[in-house]
Parts: structure tokens; C-alpha cells; sequence
């Protein structure tokens, strides 16, 4: 069953500089934990990667729509949504998302932020789910 996330948790998992994820193999063991930038947006968690693809941890998140997720001080097993390539408009959101990376990471520099706010980053954007 899904939950909302605690603000503690929110308030965690915004203040690292990257979350570290994970997805569980076939046998329940983990794959190796990969670290990536995140946002929260309202009360919700986001994450992205550079360009869609099937494999790697982006793959096998979007195999499973599930994953563990770390932070200091809180690690949790996450549903995952595919919000980045649905068809439904999603301007609203994709804005939202884009500027909370642009202030949570604009001090890596331009290129940086800017390549996870192109169309192409942002069809990549997953919403992480609580779990309980």
C-alpha cells in the first residue's frame, strides 16, 4: 500500500545531495546502489536521468516500478511512476520539476543543471512513491 511521504522524510531526502538508488534482482538480493540527483516538488519526490533508456538502474526501475532508495538517515524500499513519457499534458509539472532542479543544483554550473532540464532529461522524470 502506498503512503505519503513524512515531512521528516521529505525534509531528509531534500537535503542530500544525491540519492542513492537500488533495484532488486530476481532472487531479492539488491543491485548495486547508484547515486543520482533528486527533488522534492510539493510533497512529492523526484528523479531523473540523462535520456531514457532499458538498461542500467533507469532499466530496471522501469522493468519493476520499484526500487530502495537511501539517503542519510533513511533508506526505504519506493513504488516508482513513469511521469516523464506520459502523453497526458504535464507542463505544469515538468516546470515545477525543472525549477527545483535549477535551485537545488545551479550551483554545479549551467551545463550541468541544464542537461537534466532538456526535453529529453525530462521525459526520464519518475515520481518516487512511499511505501509502507
Amino acid at each position: 500500500m502506498t503512503t505519503t511521504w513524512s515531512t521528516e522524510d521529505l525534509e531528509q531526502i531534500g537535503r542530500a545531495e544525491e540519492l542513492q538508488i537500488a533495484t532488486r534482482r530476481a532472487d531479492g538480493t539488491l543491485r548495486r546502489w547508484v547515486p543520482i540527483w533528486v527533488v522534492c516538488v510539493g510533497d512529492q519526490v523526484y528523479v531523473r536521468t540523462w535520456y531514457r533508456r532499458d538498461n542500467g538502474w533507469f532499466g530496471h526501475v522501469l522493468g519493476s516500478r520499484r526500487a530502495r532508495i537511501r539517503v542519510p538517515g533513511l533508506e526505504v524500499d519506493v513504488g516508482v511512476e513513469d511521469v516523464g513519457s506520459d502523453k497526458e499534458d504535464r507542463a505544469e509539472l515538468r516546470a515545477n520539476v525543472d525549477a527545483a532542479y535549477h535551485a537545488k543544483y545551479a550551483r554545479h554550473g549551467g551545463p550541468s543543471v541544464d542537461g537534466m532540464t532538456t526535453d529529453t532529461a525530462a521525459a526520464t522524470t519518475m515520481r518516487l512513491v512511499a511505501e509502507q
